[in-house]
């Protein structure tokens, strides 16, 4: 793994330091991520949901909200149907929440993946017109592309909205209501980062506004903020850019989160090995929450994991988060295995090519996204990884730096069923005959965007740092700069010419913990996960890459450091990987 770091310019840093009142480290890590002002470093640090932008600034939300207070006016039947990721699922939930506080108590459908495959299938609608015909059905994170759907249910005298945020391909019919910034992002461009929980948030706001001003009781009882913990969860777990709205989303749902009185989640976070109360990271959400809604969509009915999130029945919800464990659990050995054969697969067959597609008449379609993920990192190239359904082949992509799946894809379209996404994720279904012409394909448009040679891993390094200047006043800068996710990511630091004390111990034949020691002789504590084949040396200079974390246990916290790489101490650092350890001047004790 090649490290890289670019050292600020010191004058701006004093700047940016003096203005904002923060420490000279935190004002690098602030322009590293990107903050050269006073006025937009406190906007980042101090994100106010004051300064969410006025809702109707999306084209056609406002008469999307226009249609639903048709509904709640009229007492009309709704259909809400939403994907089965946990976007789509927290979608969900906080518009049925929203509809049922003014009368509206709508039917709410999650397509069954291994039955009715991805978003607004027509199998997925007949499903959801066996109660009968709504008189609004309301489609959230899919849509987009469904035109032959939507029509099919206008045909029958229903009317239709989607909120989505894929990219579209075909138009939907014209009497549809689509809020979608991704095919009109009109006076709001920075909208298109929304996931589909942020769009259905700013969706309610609206039906607030407007049901404000006509001086209706029930708006002025709903505090939205009390409902950021859905949109916090969506939108970390669907990996959309944390700047902008979608920061100030996930700072203050977060916190919400943590102190959550929704009694499905707190069953869920029991379950997961997470106290209410302590702070919730948005690795919490990627690792521990996110996981087990995810695994009821991949293995049986995401609907599960929304009347978990809207039940307020303790029994039923300790009993619905412990079968969305066990389907976790489940899914966990299927990916252990499929990873491994994957892996084996892409080195015997693939391990030349710029980007890979793997196909198993034995793996579980619904997956194969996690693994596709593993594989894309693991070996620094985009990867799609498919399974069998029937006489199609489906699964999901990852990409990596520079790659736009979405891109590739449209170019692959002839030999696809039906695809869609992010440039950097996507989902794609394809007939089995055709998965041959799409590995020879997709391996060539890659080779020809961006060449063979995928080079060596960049790690990039935030700030390089004397072990001494490791102290709990760097987490709590730290702390400032949270929640960290796409488009801001966790800083990485790095010390040069650590000794290891001792041998690193092994434990659970994956991970191993260390220890460091500092001039002054304080014991640095550390981790590696899933690094015991790469054991670093006791005794000997080494240079090493981290991050810093708070280890809490029994509620008590202490600093610890995650490791992400280590090499063996140069003699000088690296092109370009100078260190700036003398720029920041040892704490007072």
């Amino acid at each position: 793994m090649l490290w890289s770091y670019s050292p600020a310019p010191p004058s701006t840093i004093r700047t940016l330091s003096r203005r904002l009142k923060v420490s000279p480290l935190l004002a690098e890590l602030l322009w590293k991520a990107g903050i050269r002002d006073a006025d937009a470093g406190t906007r980042f640090l101090h994100p106010r949901l004051a300064d969410l932008r006025n809702p109707f600034l999306i084209p056609h939300l406002e008469t999307a909200v226009e249609r639903l207070q048709q509904a709640i006016a009229g007492g009309q039947s709704v259909v809400v149907f939403g994907d089965y990721d946990v976007d789509g699922v927290t979608s969900t939930a906080l518009l049925v929440s929203i509809l049922r506080h003014f009368g509206v108590f709508p039917y709410f459908v999650v397509p069954l993946r291994l039955v009715e495959g991805y978003g607004l299938s027509r199998g997925a609608i007949d499903r959801a017109l066996e109660r009968g015909r709504p008189d609004l059905f309301v489609a959230l994170d899919c849509g987009t592309n469904s035109a032959e759907e939507v029509a099919y249910l206008q045909e029958q005298g229903v009317d239709v909205i989607v909120v989505d945020h894929h990219r579209s391909k075909v138009p939907l019919p014209p009497a549809a209501i689509l809020v979608n910034p991704h095919v009109d992002a009109g006076q709001d461009p920075q909208a298109i980062h929304l996931c589909a929980v942020g769009l259905v948030f700013k969706l309610v706001h609206g039906l607030l506004k407007k049901m404000r001003q006509k001086d209706d009781q029930r708006a002025f009882d709903v505090s939205l903020r009390d409902y950021l913990d859905l949109v916090a969860m969506g939108t970390v777990a669907d990996l959309v850019p944390l700047v902008g709205e979608n920061r100030t989303f996930a700072r203050h749902g977060l916190r919400i989160l943590q102190k959550t009185r929704r009694t499905g989640l707190c069953s869920l976070m029991e379950i997961s090995g997470m106290n209410r109360g302590e702070r919730v990271n948005p690795i919490d959400i990627s690792f521990r929450l996110g996981p087990r809604i995810n695994a009821s969509g991949r293995l049986g009915d995401a609907a599960v994991s929304v009347e978990l999130l809207l039940n307020p029945d303790p029994g039923f919800c300790r009993q619905t988060a412990a079968q969305l464990d066990s389907f976790n659990r489940e899914r966990q050995e299927i990916e252990r295995e499929i990873t491994e054969q994957a892996v084996r697969q892409f080195e015997m067959q693939w391990s030349d090519a710029a980007g890979v597609v793997l196909y198993s008449e034995d793996w579980h379609p619904g997956v194969v996204g996690i693994v596709a993920s593993r594989v894309s990192r693991q070996f620094q190239r985009p990867a799609i990884v498919l399974g069998r359904e029937g006489d199609l082949a489906k699964g999901s992509g990852r990409s990596v730096d520079g790659v736009n799946l979405v891109d590739v894809l449209g170019s692959c379209a002839p030999l696809l069923e039906s695809w869609g996404g992010h440039p950097m994720a996507v989902g794609v279904s394809l007939p089995v005959e055709n998965v041959a012409a799409l590995q020879s394909r997709f391996g060539r448009l890659i080779r020809d965007s961006i060449g063979d040679d995928q080079g060596e891993a960049v790690l990039p390094i935030a700030l390089w740092l004397r072990l001494e200047a490791v102290q709990e006043a760097l987490l709590e800068d730290l702390d400032i700069l949270h929640p960290f996710g796409q488009e801001h990511p966790e800083p990485v630091f790095a010390t040069r010419g650590a000794v290891l004390p001792a041998e690193p111990e092994v434990f659970r034949d994956q991970h191993f913990r260390f220890s460091l020691v500092d001039a002054r002789g304080r014991r640095l504590p550390g981790v590696a996960w899933n690094q015991a084949a790469r054991l670093p040396p006791a005794g000997q200079p080494i240079d090493l890459a981290f991050r810093l974390v708070w280890n809490t246990f029994k509620r008590r916290r202490n600093l610890q450091l995650e490791l992400v790489d280590w090499r063996p101490t140069l003699d000088q650092p690296s092109a370009g990987g100078g260190t700036s350890e003398s720029r920041f001047p040892l704490p007072s004790s």
